[in-house]
């Protein structure tokens, strides 16, 4: 009750309440623009986060993050266009109902799902965090090291079609993290003898770059109509609390499918959502309703991406271990404050573990509320014209990467890497293994360095230390499942 306590001070006492609010308009906004991207305007708003204190930082992007979610639903329904990636089998149902003129229903079984998806994984948070961050105590250099390369493997895994791209641009990213200052010999590692890189590629500016920028040429270069004509139609504003009970087998396999793709690095949304779409279609009683305006539908693909949004840090809080692109910023935001991930973040700082998860808790009832109450006006928000939002999303990515250091040379970062991050979406090349290539390999590769040091360069400290074997095995298992279901879909195409 004490934690509860000063958590609920920390929220309301401290004004992290406004963060918060603030955090879910905009990320509500966001999802509900099509072709507009969290990542991109968190990446923006990440300068600005690191001169706040960190609670009022992780928790204003946790609000664009989850904020996001809830309203990328919008447009899927209204629009069969998802407001963000994630919502894209939303569009298979709510589509169809709003086509019979039964928008508000689907808004709200959308709406619904995702509250119960939102608190199911903040619960899942505030239970596996702290036991998993003692876990954490028992890691040295060669679990940190194993456990790294884990994550970048389920990245690579996760990216299926495109796994041989991801794995590529994981390399890249590994590259990029190691040029700079070789702290173990004191030597320069790709510098060229430029002083601006002695630091290393600088994280901010890279996720702008790759996330903010390119998605602004995207918008900028988009042919035909830059804006939507959308209505909202229908009534049962609050039927989705009985769709919700009457699909409650769904709604509660579709959470917990959620939560633990949420604990798997790299595998997140996607991955659960898909799950438990094609679980619900196969246990249905009706299976040939999925894809025509089935209410179960809905409530798998909404809840299941949902209960994402908070397990998601799990592995960041525990292991400093970042699961997507959008943690790395978090954790980013955690190494300025000097707030490092693991038991002592808990034990050191319970304040801000407690603020978090009250404030996490608050935002899914804020946007609940919100959403059910507003829907009418934040329709309107997706007839704004998207050359105008690209400009104006260049324009602040340009600031905001100038704005970390007052360097232009973050900022000509920040433009050369939208150049690569534009051409790889046009390409379908995947941008978030650079990032996660960038922050894990150097982590990777000082844990390893420092385990062979221990062992004198004897590579079987990874295999005589029970976690790190563990660690080991499962990676090596991951890739040997991995391929040969790849070779039994090539013998099933022939």
């Amino acid at each position: 009750m004490d934690l509860i306590a000063l958590g609920i001070h920390e929220v309301f006492g401290n004004g992290v309440i406004w963060a918060v609010i603030l955090g879910a308009l905009i990320g509500v906004t966001i999802g509900s623009i099509p072709g507009l991207e969290p990542a991109g305007v968190m990446a923006i708003l990440l300068p600005l986060t690191f001169t706040m204190e960190p609670l009022f930082g992780v928790t204003l992007l946790l609000g664009v993050y989850g904020g996001a979610w809830y309203g990328g639903a919008i447009p899927a329904i209204l629009m069969n266009t998802p407001g963000t990636p994630v919502a894209v089998l939303t569009t298979y149902d709510g589509y169809p109902m709003a086509k019979r003129g039964e928008g508000k229903k689907a808004l709200s079984i959308a709406y619904t799902s995702s509250f119960f998806g939102g608190i199911v994984s903040v619960l899942s948070l505030v239970f596996f965090a702290p036991t998993l961050s003692q876990v954490a105590t028992l890691f040295g250099s060669a679990e940190f090291a194993m456990l790294a390369l884990l994550g970048m493997v389920f990245v690579v895994l996760a990216h299926n079609k495109y796994a041989i791209e991801a794995a590529a641009m994981i390399g890249l990213g590994m590259f990029l993290g190691s040029v700079g200052i070789d702290r173990s010999f004191n030597t320069q590692v790709y510098t060229f003898d430029q002083s601006w890189l002695l630091a290393g590629v600088p994280l901010v500016p890279a996720v702008i770059g790759l996330f903010a920028m390119s998605q602004a040429y995207v918008l900028i270069s988009a042919k035909g109509g830059d804006s939507f004509k959308t209505k909202l139609e229908g009534s049962g504003r609050f039927e989705g609390f009985t769709v919700l009970l009457r699909n409650k087998v769904t709604a509660v396999r579709s959470a917990l499918l959620g939560v633990v793709m949420g604990l798997l690095p790299g595998v997140g949304e996607f991955g659960s959502q898909f799950f438990s779409y094609t679980l619900a279609q196969k246990f249905s009683k009706n299976p040939d309703e999925f894809g025509k305006g089935a209410e179960a539908g809905i409530v798998a693909s909404e809840t299941s991406n949902n209960a994402v949004t908070a397990s998601v840090l799990v592995p960041l809080l525990a292991f400093g271990i970042p699961a997507d692109a959008l943690m790395a910023m978090l954790l980013s935001v955690f190494m300025v404050h000097n707030y490092t991930p693991g038991p002592r973040l808990f034990t050191e700082h319970p304040e801000f573990i407690s603020g978090l998860y009250v404030a996490l808790f608050v935002m899914n009832i804020f946007i609940f509320i919100y959403l059910t109450f507003a829907s009418r006006f934040i329709v309107n928000i997706t007839r704004i014209r998207g050359r105008f939002i690209g400009a104006l999303i260049f324009v602040l990515g340009f600031l905001g990467a100038y704005s970390q250091n007052y360097q232009f040379t973050d900022a000509f970062i920040a433009l050369g890497f939208s150049v690569i991050g534009y051409i790889m979406k046009r390409n379908n090349i995947p941008a978030v293994p650079i990032i996660l290539g960038l922050v894990l390999g150097p982590v990777f590769l000082n844990r390893m360095r420092q385990a062979l040091g221990v062992s004198n360069g004897d590579f079987a400290i990874f295999l005589d230390r029970p976690i790190a074997l563990t660690l080991f095995a499962v990676t090596i298992l991951s890739i040997l499942v991995f391929t040969y279901s790849k070779i039994g879909e090539k013998r099933r195409a022939v």
